[in-house]
C-alpha cells in the first residue's frame, strides 16, 4: 500500500511540475512570438484554462505529499518529508498572494491587442513562475530522498 501511494504522489507532483515547466520553456515563448492580437487571445484562454485547473492539482499534490509525511512520520526520512511539503505549501501561498491575480488579470484581457500592462503582467508573471518552478522541484527533491532515506 506504502508503494502504491508512493507511486501516486510521485506521479501527481512530478507531473505537474512537468507541466509548469511546459508553460514555461514552450508555451510562453511561443505566445510571446504571435502578433498582437493573438497573443492576447492565447494569454486570455491559457490564463483562463490553467487558472482553472491548477489549483485543484496543487491542492491534491500538497494533501499526497501531507499524507506521506503523516504515513512515515517514524521513518528517517520525516525531515525531508516535512520539508517538502512546507516547501510545497509556501508555494501554493505565495502563488494566491502573487500569482493568481495577475492570472486572473491575464484571464480577463480583451480580444483586442496587448496592452502593455498586461505584457508587463505577464512578464511579472513568468518571472515569478520560473521561481516557482524551483521550488517545486526542490520540494520534489526532497520528497524523493525522503521516502528513500
Amino acid at each position: 500500500m506504502l508503494a502504491f501511494l508512493d507511486i501516486v504522489t510521485t506521479a501527481c507532483a512530478a507531473m505537474l511540475i512537468g507541466n509548469e515547466i511546459a508553460v514555461s520553456l514552450f508555451i510562453n515563448p511561443i505566445v510571446w512570438k504571435l502578433d498582437e492580437r493573438a497573443q492576447s487571445s492565447a494569454v486570455r484562454l491559457f490564463a483562463a484554462r490553467l487558472g482553472a485547473a491548477m489549483p485543484f492539482w496543487y491542492a491534491t499534490s500538497l494533501l499526497l505529499l501531507i499524507v506521506e509525511a503523516v504515513v512515515r512520520r517514524q521513518d528517517a526520512g520525516v525531515l525531508l518529508l516535512t520539508a517538502s511539503c512546507t516547501i510545497w505549501a509556501a508555494v501554493v501561498i505565495l502563488t494566491l498572494l502573487f500569482m493568481v491575480p495577475i492570472n486572473n488579470r491575464l484571464a480577463r484581457l480583451d480580444p483586442g491587442p496587448i496592452s502593455e500592462v498586461a505584457k508587463r503582467d505577464h512578464r511579472k508573471w513568468d518571472n515569478l513562475h520560473r521561481a516557482r518552478i524551483a521550488a517545486l522541484g526542490a520540494s520534489l527533491i526532497c520528497f524523493l530522498v525522503g521516502i528513500h532515506g
